[in-house]
């Protein structure tokens, strides 16, 4: 049984063909058409099955999909709150100071300035039309930014940031 990863999540019916709005989590609906084939579970676990992927494009910034066969209002309504999956063989291969999200979990945040550990990371909170939130260990909310989380390193597990003023407990 393969791992699966989460290439995004349909949040809503979108125009009367049986388009779905998506939360993407890759690098845009290209991404859709070039793995074709995509797995949809529902949050509890309920498999919907295999859809092929017909058209994807960005509206607004979200993606949209059309999947083959899916071609009513109502028929993508029962799509609603999936998670559109693949087999983890088919992950993108990464560049340098590239990662994946569910990567970031575990890593233990530090300091740079004077090396205070904060703790691991417990979750990545995404942040509609924002910035997603590194949750950690339930006590602190850190933006995912650049300019905080200045070194990411996934094979030492170790987040590097600089807090700004005010959000450092």
């Amino acid at each position: 049984m393969p791992e699966w990863v989460v290439l995004g999540r349909v949040q809503r019916a979108r125009g009367n063909r049986g388009e779905v709005a998506v939360d993407s989590f890759t690098r845009g609906p290209e991404r859709f058409l070039e793995v074709g084939a995509v797995h949809l579970v529902l949050p509890e676990g309920e498999e919907l099955g295999e859809f092929q992927v017909e058209e994807a494009w960005e509206h607004r910034g979200q993606a949209i999909l059309k999947f083959k066969g899916v071609d009513t209002i109502s028929a993508a309504d029962a799509l609603k709150g999936s998670d559109i999956t693949i087999p983890e063989s088919q992950r993108i291969t990464l560049g340098p100071d590239e990662y994946f999200i569910d990567d970031l979990a575990g890593c233990q945040v530090v300091e740079g300035s004077n090396e205070k550990q904060y703790g691991r990371v417990t979750a990545f909170l995404e942040q509609p039309g924002g910035t997603g939130l590194l949750e950690v260990e339930g006590e602190l909310l850190i933006p995912l930014a650049k300019s905080i989380c200045y070194e990411i390193n996934i094979a030492e597990r170790l987040i590097r940031v600089r807090l700004p003023e005010g959000l450092a407990p």
